[in-house]
């Protein structure tokens, strides 16, 4: 394959990096003698120890568990609503904030004092914990309740690309105007979406942010945890902001498979050399794309491995490539206005169509890059050598 853009030296793990949550003395004189309301999932770990059991254990009142999308022990798929309840673990109550509600209601907050947000996130604007993040400050705002980010690297923090969300398609996969990788953490994201007044609302919140330690944008981060079901490697992560274009086509990803978000294919592609047949997966998928068929294709593993690390941006020539090559166009895009959500604007599905070239594309992608660069600068809680 061939790069789409000027080499750039490879990065390099940081181990020294610490976490927000780690840093338990900056934050929980915060929370004594409140109840708090805990923004969490599976990834919300501190040495080993989930932040939860970790608060209750160190005598924190915890009202409420607030779970995002794939749910507080991080075992709903993709797209499946999470339910209210009580955790049978913790017996802690838990309140969904991914099915009929996103935004917690005044209701859901009456008993929550402060709001404290630990969640693991991906670097892709469509990844809906930055979403989940959104409402909770717009939620904290509006009903005077203080919220804590405690932040945590971005392992796609070394790198922006993509178009700029524009505001008429907004949803819950692109609920701000930044990039597809916007290289921020969510702290940072959570101080620009402060800053720049982006909240339905004239209340401002009161927000604080625990930042990271050791941290900078040119730093490797590999994920102690998979932070969602079909996230389950390394490369899947750095693949992610491109192939998820994918998923409104009739290319699979690998949904269904062992390797989701690490390779592309469909049944009759004439056109790879690996193949791979997705299945219905518990906790993971249901009724994926192509199910039962044997797909042909790529496998993209050690690409993903290396690729984003050294060039640092999207790889266009996937999605050019398979609708360039398709056999049927007038059926390649299966939900064009989903399409159009995870891009962030309807430009670059007519851009596509038309065939045009990736330095065609980039180009008109670069003023609206130029400006969020810019903006985004102002934000930034940590080193960014490579800007």
């Amino acid at each position: 394959m061939q790069a789409s853009a000027p080499f750039m030296a490879s990065l390099k793990e940081n181990p020294e990096i610490v976490t927000g949550a780690e840093q338990m003395d900056r934050y929980i004189g915060l929370l004594q003698n409140k109840k708090v309301g805990l923004v969490v999932n599976h990834t919300s770990v501190v040495g080993g120890q989930h932040l939860a059991d970790l608060l209750v254990e160190k005598g924190v009142t915890v009202g409420a568990i607030f779970a995002p999308e794939h749910g507080f022990r991080g075992e709903a798929a993709n797209g499946e609503h999470v339910s209210s309840g009580t955790d049978a673990k913790t017996g802690l109550p838990v309140r969904s904030l991914y099915g009929k509600t996103k935004k917690p209601t005044p209701e859901m907050l009456a008993d929550i004092d402060i709001l404290v947000f630990d969640i693991q996130d991906v670097g892709a604007r469509f990844y809906t914990y930055l979403s989940t993040l959104y409402y909770i400050l717009e939620a904290g705002a509006e009903n005077k309740i203080p919220v804590i980010v405690l932040d945590r690297p971005n392992p796609n923090g070394f790198y922006v690309d993509g178009p700029v969300l524009e505001p008429s398609f907004t949803s819950f996969v692109g609920i701000i105007p930044i990039p597809v990788v916007h290289g921020m953490t969510l702290g940072e994201l959570a101080k620009m979406i402060c800053g720049e007044k982006w909240m339905k609302t004239t209340a401002s919140c009161d927000l604080q942010v625990i930042a990271c330690k050791y941290y900078q944008h040119d730093d490797l981060y590999t994920l102690p945890i998979n932070p969602s079901p079909n996230l389950s490697s390394q490369s899947a992560i750095y693949l992610y902001p491109t192939l998820c274009l994918f998923e409104p086509t009739k290319i699979s990803i690998g949904r269904g498979t062992p390797f989701p978000f690490e390779v592309i294919g469909y049944p009759e592609n004439p056109n790879g050399s690996f193949q791979f047949t997705p299945a219905a997966i518990a906790g993971k998928v249901t009724n994926p794309k192509h199910e039962g068929k044997e797909c042909n294709g790529q496998n993209l593993s050690e690409f993903g491995s290396f690729y984003f690390k050294s060039y640092r941006h999207m790889y266009l020539p996937f999605i050019l490539d398979s609708y360039k090559f398709y056999p049927d166009k007038s059926k390649f895009f299966t939900d064009a206005a989903f399409f159009d959500k995870l891009a962030g604007t309807d430009k670059l599905r007519k851009q596509i169509i038309a065939g045009n070239t990736e330095e065609e594309i980039r180009a008109s992608w670069a003023p609206d890059l130029e400006a969020f660069s810019a903006k985004r600068k102002k934000y930034l809680l940590y080193p960014d050598p490579l800007n």
